[in-house]
């Protein structure tokens, strides 16, 4: 959909065309040939901003020269936090309508899950989780996990548990990072952290294993906002999140300072103490997010209707 003759042969079909994601090979010249089919069929363009940074990209300049193109051509933007409605209006003088980010777990397994994590027994370990993923750009998981199992033992009847994908963690993996892995497969060994190695979750496994922690470290050193945080807000996870994008304005976390300047080990401590020390985070209910859906449908169905009007 986002190829100029898709758009060109099959305008027909669709009456505004809103991109969200899905671009970050397309070259920006190629995006401005969208852009033109798009209007030259006479159809609005809107763009939801959810990345500023892109977190896939080690350097911005090529993700600022997509948004240059996307920001100057759309006919609409939205975002989902009041500051990246401000990042956007003082590098591109353009104005976003900002629309928070709905629910991410489906209704049936967020009620499920918050039964279950009520029914916990008081006293079990407190689980921080810390995924590694594939190894992203915008993650830097060693100093991480380094601060954390130099400091485990002021920590007790804390788990931290690290999960990773086969092709970062297991020798001969296309992504094999040695480091990292011989550095997590050591502390594992010593019982310093619980090691989980897997391919990637399907969504249920992504729902169990964020059920199954009392808190989920986002491991980032740059990023803009994040659906993982809204999946824990709905699971009733809290949430340590760094201090660079606008994760804090999606709702309530528990900041450690991390971004391309630097890494505060202190802050990180800090922060997993606060949450192990705390009364259980309460999730967004069922009935929360139900009628946020509602709204946030309203205001996307208000926003194309102005566009086509």
């Amino acid at each position: 959909m986002l190829d100029p003759d898709w758009v060109k042969a099959e305008a027909a079909t669709f009456d505004i065309f809103h991109v969200q994601f899905g671009f970050d090979a397309i070259a920006p010249a190629e995006l401005r040939r969208l852009a033109n089919e798009v209007h030259a069929a006479g159809k609005p363009l809107v763009y939801t901003v959810h990345d500023l940074r892109n977190p896939h990209h080690e350097h911005s300049p090529e993700h600022d020269a997509q948004l240059d193109v996307l920001m100057s051509e759309a006919d609409a933007l939205v975002t989902l936090t009041p500051s990246a409605a401000e990042q956007i209006h003082a590098r591109w003088g353009r104005d976003a309508t900002v629309i928070p980010h709905p629910h991410v777990v489906d209704f049936a397994t967020m009620a499920r899950a918050q039964a279950r994590r009520e029914s916990r027994h008081p006293d079990a370990p407190f689980r921080v989780g810390l995924h590694v993923k594939s190894l992203r750009a915008n993650l830097n998981p060693i100093p991480l996990v380094r601060a954390l199992a130099e400091t485990h033992h002021e920590m007790p009847n804390t788990i931290l548990q690290v999960d990773g994908h086969h092709d970062v963690l297991d020798e001969g993996g296309p992504r094999y990072n040695a480091e990292l892995s011989t550095m997590l497969k050591d502390y594992d060994r010593r019982g310093i952290i619980d090691l989980r190695i897997h391919d990637y979750f399907t969504d249920a496994a992504l729902w169990e294993y964020l059920e199954s922690l009392d808190a989920s470290i986002l491991p980032y050193r740059f990023g803009t906002h994040s659906g993982w945080l809204e999946a824990c807000r709905d699971l009733g996870t809290d949430v340590i999140a760094p201090t660079c994008g606008f994760y804090a304005e999606q709702g309530p976390v528990r900041p450690y300072r991390n971004d391309e300047t630097g890494f505060d080990a202190d802050s990180l401590i800090s922060a997993v103490a606060a949450a192990s020390s705390s009364a259980p985070v309460v999730p967004l209910s069922v009935e929360v997010r139900t009628v946020q859906r509602a709204q946030i449908a309203q205001r996307h169905y208000e926003l194309y209707a102005g566009l086509l009007r």
